[in-house]
């Protein structure tokens, strides 16, 4: 043993794909759809019957992703308003962002884009981005905690899309 010991602080990340998005030709920026409104809005109630409290939302700065944040915030209510930061667009290095979360000790929301939401659950997961992870459609809510080194996922919220 190095005598140190080990951390066995909890921490908290909640990882959440952008709403369903329209298409290039339809609108450049890509703004949410209706549906897409509606899924995040489904996943913001549901969040908000766990319990789920969050201090800040950091999403990519894209549209689509800053609007999401935006309705979660809403009713979310975190302490800090909802921030774009770099290092989440949907091809940006995953090993950034997860170092910056091993150091939170916070609970936090990302709310981002694939492929890069898939890859960072599956390098803090399985320390290997290439790991196959729960499917991340648009407006899901993913799950971390970390206990000491380890990250686990606690809990896939999917929008339900019945009917």
């Amino acid at each position: 043993m190095n005598g140190k010991q080990p951390d066995q602080t909890t921490q908290i990340v909640y990882l959440v794909r952008h709403g369903e998005a329209k298409s290039k030709n339809e609108d450049p920026d890509r703004s949410l759809t209706e549906r897409g409104r509606k899924d995040v809005e489904q996943i913001v109630s549901r969040a908000v019957a766990a319990g789920l409290q969050i201090d800040e939302i950091r999403h990519s700065g894209i549209l689509r992703a800053e609007q999401t944040a935006q309705l979660l915030a809403e009713n979310l209510n975190p302490p800090s308003s909802t921030i774009a930061v770099s290092g989440l667009d949907p091809n940006d290095d995953v090993r950034p962002i997860a170092s910056l979360l091993r150091q939170e000790n916070r609970p936090v929301m990302l709310v981002g884009h694939l492929p890069f939401l898939s890859y960072l659950v599956s390098h803090m997961v399985h320390g290997n981005a290439d790991q196959t992870v729960p499917h991340f459609e648009t407006g899901t809510l993913i799950i971390l905690s970390r206990q000491g080194d380890k990250w686990s996922i606690m809990s896939v919220m999917h929008p339900d899309r019945a009917g």
